[in-house]
Protein backbone atom coordinates (compact mmCIF):
# COMPACT_ATOMS: atom_id res chain seq x y z
CA UNK A 1 0.00 0.00 0.00
CA UNK A 2 1.46 3.37 -1.05
CA UNK A 3 0.74 6.30 1.23
CA UNK A 4 1.13 9.79 -0.11
CA UNK A 5 1.20 12.86 2.03
CA UNK A 6 -1.47 15.45 1.34
CA UNK A 7 -0.25 18.87 2.47
CA UNK A 8 -2.50 21.28 4.29
CA UNK A 9 -3.53 24.44 2.42
CA UNK A 10 -1.23 26.43 4.73
CA UNK A 11 1.76 24.19 3.95
CA UNK A 12 1.10 24.64 0.23
CA UNK A 13 0.69 28.41 0.63
CA UNK A 14 3.95 28.76 2.58
CA UNK A 15 5.95 26.74 0.03
CA UNK A 16 4.50 28.83 -2.81
CA UNK A 17 5.21 32.04 -0.84
CA UNK A 18 8.88 31.08 -0.32
CA UNK A 19 9.31 30.05 -3.96
CA UNK A 20 7.94 33.45 -5.05
CA UNK A 21 10.62 35.04 -2.87
CA UNK A 22 13.25 32.78 -4.49
CA UNK A 23 13.77 30.80 -1.27
CA UNK A 24 14.34 27.14 -2.08
CA UNK A 25 16.87 25.87 0.48
CA UNK A 26 17.26 26.07 4.26
CA UNK A 27 20.34 28.28 3.81
CA UNK A 28 18.14 30.88 2.06
CA UNK A 29 15.72 31.09 4.99
CA UNK A 30 16.94 34.36 6.43
CA UNK A 31 14.86 36.68 8.59
CA UNK A 32 16.45 39.83 7.15
CA UNK A 33 15.87 38.68 3.58
CA UNK A 34 12.24 37.72 4.21
CA UNK A 35 11.48 40.94 6.08
CA UNK A 36 13.20 43.11 3.47
CA UNK A 37 11.35 41.45 0.59
CA UNK A 38 8.02 42.17 2.34
CA UNK A 39 8.86 45.73 3.36
CA UNK A 40 8.91 44.82 7.05
CA UNK A 41 11.32 46.61 9.37
CA UNK A 42 13.12 44.07 11.57
CA UNK A 43 14.55 45.02 14.94
CA UNK A 44 16.33 43.11 17.71
CA UNK A 45 15.88 44.72 21.12
CA UNK A 46 15.82 43.87 24.82
CA UNK A 47 12.01 43.75 24.88
CA UNK A 48 9.49 40.95 24.32
CA UNK A 49 8.99 39.96 20.67
CA UNK A 50 6.11 41.64 18.87
CA UNK A 51 4.81 42.74 15.50
CA UNK A 52 3.38 46.15 14.72
CA UNK A 53 1.44 47.61 11.83
CA UNK A 54 0.25 51.13 11.30
CA UNK A 55 -0.95 51.94 7.82
CA UNK A 56 1.74 50.80 5.45
CA UNK A 57 4.41 50.65 8.18
CA UNK A 58 5.14 47.11 9.34
CA UNK A 59 7.71 45.99 11.86
CA UNK A 60 8.79 42.94 13.77
CA UNK A 61 10.79 43.29 16.96
CA UNK A 62 12.57 40.20 18.25
CA UNK A 63 13.73 39.82 21.85
CA UNK A 64 17.53 39.68 21.43
CA UNK A 65 17.93 38.24 24.94
CA UNK A 66 16.61 34.89 23.68
CA UNK A 67 18.81 32.12 22.21
CA UNK A 68 19.24 32.53 18.45
CA UNK A 69 17.17 29.44 17.58
CA UNK A 70 14.27 30.76 19.65
CA UNK A 71 14.67 34.23 18.11
CA UNK A 72 14.14 32.69 14.68
CA UNK A 73 10.99 30.92 15.86
CA UNK A 74 9.71 34.21 17.28
CA UNK A 75 10.33 35.82 13.89
CA UNK A 76 8.09 33.29 12.14
CA UNK A 77 5.43 33.70 14.83
CA UNK A 78 5.39 37.48 14.44
CA UNK A 79 5.53 37.19 10.65
CA UNK A 80 2.31 35.20 10.81
CA UNK A 81 0.59 38.00 12.68
CA UNK A 82 1.57 40.47 9.94
CA UNK A 83 0.68 38.19 7.02
CA UNK A 84 -2.49 36.56 8.35
CA UNK A 85 -4.01 38.62 11.17
CA UNK A 86 -5.42 42.05 11.69
CA UNK A 87 -6.40 44.11 14.68
CA UNK A 88 -4.78 44.79 18.00
CA UNK A 89 -4.76 41.73 20.23
CA UNK A 90 -5.06 43.80 23.38
CA UNK A 91 -8.50 44.96 22.18
CA UNK A 92 -9.75 41.48 21.13
CA UNK A 93 -11.93 39.02 22.98
CA UNK A 94 -9.80 36.28 24.57
CA UNK A 95 -11.14 33.53 22.31
CA UNK A 96 -10.19 35.43 19.15
CA UNK A 97 -6.73 36.23 20.54
CA UNK A 98 -6.24 32.54 21.42
CA UNK A 99 -7.23 31.55 17.89
CA UNK A 100 -4.65 33.94 16.43
CA UNK A 101 -1.98 32.57 18.76
CA UNK A 102 -2.85 28.98 17.79
CA UNK A 103 -2.61 29.96 14.13
CA UNK A 104 0.76 31.68 14.68
CA UNK A 105 2.18 28.58 16.43
CA UNK A 106 0.95 26.39 13.56
CA UNK A 107 2.33 28.82 10.96
CA UNK A 108 5.69 28.84 12.76
CA UNK A 109 6.09 25.07 12.35
CA UNK A 110 5.34 25.23 8.62
CA UNK A 111 7.34 28.40 7.91
CA UNK A 112 10.38 27.20 9.84
CA UNK A 113 10.41 23.80 8.12
CA UNK A 114 8.64 24.28 4.77
CA UNK A 115 7.37 21.14 3.11
CA UNK A 116 9.22 21.72 -0.17
CA UNK A 117 12.50 21.72 1.76
CA UNK A 118 12.04 18.89 4.25
CA UNK A 119 10.94 16.17 1.83
CA UNK A 120 14.58 15.38 1.01
CA UNK A 121 15.34 14.32 4.60
CA UNK A 122 15.07 10.77 5.91
CA UNK A 123 12.66 11.12 8.83
CA UNK A 124 13.62 7.65 10.09
CA UNK A 125 17.21 8.68 10.85
CA UNK A 126 17.79 8.50 14.61
CA UNK A 127 19.29 12.00 14.73
CA UNK A 128 16.87 13.63 12.26
CA UNK A 129 15.72 16.22 14.83
CA UNK A 130 19.29 17.42 15.38
CA UNK A 131 19.94 17.47 11.62
CA UNK A 132 16.79 19.51 10.94
CA UNK A 133 17.53 21.81 13.87
CA UNK A 134 21.03 22.46 12.55
CA UNK A 135 19.96 22.93 8.93
CA UNK A 136 16.90 25.11 9.60
CA UNK A 137 18.28 26.90 12.69
CA UNK A 138 15.31 26.19 14.94
CA UNK A 139 14.98 24.15 18.13
CA UNK A 140 14.84 20.34 18.03
CA UNK A 141 11.52 20.66 19.88
CA UNK A 142 9.98 22.60 16.98
CA UNK A 143 11.38 20.04 14.53
CA UNK A 144 9.79 17.28 16.59
CA UNK A 145 6.43 19.05 16.57
CA UNK A 146 6.64 19.47 12.79
CA UNK A 147 7.44 15.81 12.20
CA UNK A 148 4.68 14.78 14.60
CA UNK A 149 2.15 16.80 12.59
CA UNK A 150 3.29 15.04 9.41
CA UNK A 151 3.06 11.67 11.13
CA UNK A 152 -0.45 12.47 12.40
CA UNK A 153 -1.63 13.49 8.91
CA UNK A 154 -0.18 10.31 7.42
CA UNK A 155 -2.01 8.24 10.05
CA UNK A 156 -5.27 10.01 9.20
CA UNK A 157 -4.75 9.25 5.50
CA UNK A 158 -4.52 5.51 6.22
CA UNK A 159 -7.66 5.33 8.34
Amino acid sequence: MKISYSPTPLETWISRFYRQLGIKTPEELDEQRIARSLGIHLFYKDIPSMSYEFGRFKSITIDKRLPSLVQREHFYHELCHILRHSGRQIMMPAAFRELQEWDARNFTRYAALPLHMITVYDFKQPDVLDILSDQFKVTPQLCGERLQKIHDRLKLAVI
